[in-house]
């Protein structure tokens, strides 16, 4: 299966290439056609709200009914519907993620769940202490409770003077008695302070003796400060305070402050369901390639990374290039977004568009001007139903999920927008005359610049050496990037973990700054 960057559109028309400046007789006449062709298609539909875009529910209400339901079931070989919709030239890089994150108006509605089942969610209300933290005065440290200035007279509880065991007052147990002034009493770590006590006493810094009486006395080399050692209640938190905003990530230590706070169950949004379809007949699921076949990296791929996003995603399904059995997959998915691989360009087996015709989609983005992953696409299916189609090379699969899969399914979970992160590029980086590109990285710390980002090498289409070695990728503008220019990152959603020697004279996995790089047209 092909997938073409530039080239014809599914019906045969050139696509004007984005950005290119005013003047130009060809891209000038080319827009105007496909204006044309928009304001027909919009006059056509006019009583679905006209050519601009309506609301969410508005604009996908022609594909429920004819989308996915039984009632409406039309495969590739019936009669076709209108094309959608259709913007000249493809979407600058920033617009098609724009428009992805708000191709749905938010999450859908919060349920509670118990506070393992929450792990990976994301808080849809506050998260408000519901005790103060510590709930009482605890020990800091083992050693003993004192009361005022030493020397301290070492008092037993009433139950360890009648069995002779000294363990003092230990986390979990009952209050005792008030400590009266001059007296001290063993105390472990996270025990209750007693009423009375002005400080803790480390064990490795206090001297019991016995007394002639039989009593036991406390000495220190310094004075306790009051305070000493000891946890006033609510140091952490009162009851009441937010401890977290909504749109907070429940990760493992989340679940830990919850479960201190009080909290049993938390209020979250569901997770987002994607469903992977990877298309192809050249595709092998195990083994070496063979016969003019060769192994489908997306696969192993793409699942792990959007549960890595907090999404339910099965094992991926393989389908043949076959129009019939990707449009009843489609059809018949339930998923909140299905994401295929391949079949976006306009190859002779590339029956993505045609398939999104039948189903009455809604074309939210067709093709985008970055590289790789010129031929990406966004449709709804219906009402807060979409598709992503990822190019078939592994890389541009990569780009498209950053571009348009990720801002999507952050909106879908109720996640808060990731924060921008800027850093200098260590080495000059190539840019495609036109669009932008994404570029592996890692992070360099340099003596005398500080914090870089550094090219890695094998970043072609249908590469994947390098993006497995990043730790981000860049986002270069058209035309490229000198030395010291700060780019715009993309961190990947895992930390990279790797033992390759990355020395100032390594040359391996990184950029030459005189070799190719990669060509401005050609595959995705």
């Amino acid at each position: 299966m092909t997938d073409v960057e530039g080239g014809a559109e599914p019906g045969g028309v050139l696509r004007a290439q984005a950005g290119a400046g005013p003047g130009d007789p060809f891209d000038d006449a080319l827009a105007l056609v496909n204006g044309a062709r928009a304001a027909g298609v919009a006059n056509a539909g006019a009583t679905g709200g006209g050519a601009g875009t309506p609301p969410d529910d508005a604009r996908a209400s022609a594909a429920e009914g004819r989308g996915t339901g039984a009632d409406h079931h039309c495969g590739p070989a019936g009669p076709k519907e209108p094309s959608p919709r259709r913007t000249p030239g493809d979407l600058p890089w920033d617009t098609a993620r724009r428009t992805a994150a708000h191709a749905v108006s938010g999450p859908p509605p919060a349920t509670t769940t118990a506070l393992g089942a929450a792990l990976g969610r994301t808080l849809a209300a506050p998260l408000a202490a519901l005790t103060d933290l510590p709930s009482f005065d605890t020990s800091a440290m083992d050693g003993w409770a004192v009361s005022g200035p030493g020397p301290w007279r070492v008092d037993q509880p009433a139950d360890e003077a009648t069995t002779g065991l000294h363990h003092g007052i230990l986390a979990g147990h009952a209050p005792v008695e008030a400590l009266p002034d001059g007296h001290a009493i063993p105390i472990a770590t996270g025990a209750r302070i007693p009423a009375g006590a002005t400080a803790v006493l480390r064990s490795e810094h206090g001297e019991v003796r016995r007394l002639g009486d039989g009593g036991l006395r406390l000495y220190a080399p310094r004075p306790a400060p009051p305070g000493q050692d000891i946890r006033p209640r609510g140091q952490e938190c009162r009851r009441g305070d937010q401890l977290l905003p909504a749109g907070a990530l429940v990760t493992p230590a989340v679940l830990g402050l919850a479960a201190a706070a009080g909290y049993d169950e938390l209020t979250t949004y569901p997770r987002p369901r994607a469903e992977v379809l990877v298309l192809g007949d050249e595709l092998l699921e195990s083994g070496l390639p063979r016969e003019g076949r060769i192994r489908d990296a997306l696969g192993p791929m793409l699942a792990p990374w959007l549960r890595a996003l907090g999404v339910e995603a099965a094992a991926p399904r393989h389908l043949a290039d076959d129009a019939d059995t990707l449009y009843a997959a489609i059809a018949e998915s339930t998923a909140d977004v299905v994401i295929t691989t391949g079949g976006t360009a306009s190859g002779p087996v590339d029956h993505l568009h045609p398939t999104l015709r039948h189903l009455g989609a809604e074309l939210l983005v067709d093709g985008v001007a970055v590289r790789p992953g010129h031929p990406m696409l966004l449709a709804r299916l219906a009402p807060r139903r979409h598709l992503v189609g990822l190019p078939g090379n592994p890389l541009a699969a990569v780009s498209g999920l950053c571009t348009l899969a990720e801002p999507l399914l952050r909106t879908l979970s109720g996640r808060r927008p990731a924060a921008t992160y800027r850093a200098p590029v260590s080495t000059a980086v190539q840019g495609h005359p036109r669009d932008t590109r994404l570029v592996p990285v890692v992070y360099r710390d340099d003596a005398h610049r500080g914090l870089l980002v550094e090219p890695l090498r094998f970043h072609g289409p249908a590469m994947l050496r390098g993006i497995a070695a990043a730790e981000a990728l860049a986002v270069v503008p058209p035309g490229g990037a000198e030395p010291g220019s700060e780019l715009e990152l993309l961190e990947l959603p895992w930390s990279a973990d790797w033992s390759t020697d990355w020395s100032a004279d390594s040359t391996t996995d990184r950029t030459d700054p005189g070799a190719p790089q990669e060509p401005t047209g050609g595959t995705a």
